[in-house]
């Protein structure tokens, strides 16, 4: 008799959590499963809690109620890659591509080889071999939201979290963005969440999807969760048929 094979091993865990600022809840009964290798995505409108989990699943905001877990044994948070909206250093401060990314490794013991190892193919994985001695200010939108995306690589993470990375991205940039994290996806199987408001990423790369709507949160496969039924009741018809429209060409 054959066994069938078994499920992915689970990275980030929350069962029946509850999240929020100053002891005032933001989202409530958070359940949600993401394994290794999978392309998740956090859809909602502004001001649906999605930064909110995404600070409780990092271990920076505390849990009201509830619990999260990473695994294995806690470990999964020094292990995590997190690329902001937007870059969190002083533009008057004179940096180099290779002094940005760099800095993706505070907190970790590594050796100068490693640190060039890892430097290295982060760019290269980004497509930004060779302006190492570059100023990342002469950077284009595009390079310098790749460059934020190789500082969180440098770090290895088998986890890759992404808020809002499309924010003042023109289309040919922005898609080559999404290419990259495809590629990391499903060629090095890591696991990506992006946090976003923008359904036709979740519905062209995503396989699964966490829900924000009323201070609830749905969450698992994409084609399990966003129904017609609850994008009309979040979004509006407009959404509804547009999700139909673009569900034929993802499955095409």
């Amino acid at each position: 008799m054959e066994t069938a094979p078994s499920s992915p091993q689970p990275l980030l865990t929350a069962v029946a959590a509850c999240v929020g600022y100053q002891g005032e809840p933001v989202l409530r009964g958070v359940n949600l499963c993401i394994r290794r290798g999978e392309f998740w995505f956090f859809l909602g409108g502004n001001g649906t809690g999605k930064t909110t989990l995404v600070h409780a699943l990092l271990g920076v905001l505390p849990v009201l109620a509830g619990r999260i877990d990473s695994h294995p044994n806690g470990s999964l948070v020094q292990r995590a890659g997190f690329v902001p909206q937007r870059c969190d250093l002083n533009p008057s401060l004179p940096t180099t591509v290779h002094e940005f990314v760099t800095l993706g490794l505070v907190g970790l013991r590594v050796g100068r080889a490693e640190r060039q190892r890892r430097l290295t193919w982060a760019l290269e994985t980004v497509g930004l071999r060779g302006l190492e001695q570059r100023s990342y200010w002469t950077l284009s939108g595009g390079q310098r939201q790749r460059c934020l995306i190789a500082r969180a690589l440098i770090r290895q993470p088998h986890l890759l979290i992404l808020d809002e990375p499309t924010t003042g991205l023109d289309p040919p940039a922005e898609h080559a963005l999404f290419e990259t994290l495809r590629r990391l996806n499903q060629s090095e199987g890591r696991t990506i969440i992006v946090v976003t408001h923008d359904l036709s990423l979740v519905l062209r790369y995503g396989t699964h999807v966490a829900f924000f709507f009323g201070g609830t949160v749905e969450a698992g496969p994409v084609e399990s969760i966003l129904t017609p039924e609850r994008l009309q009741r979040a979004f509006g018809l407009g959404a509804t048929a547009g999700y139909g429209r673009a569900s034929l060409g993802r499955h095409q």
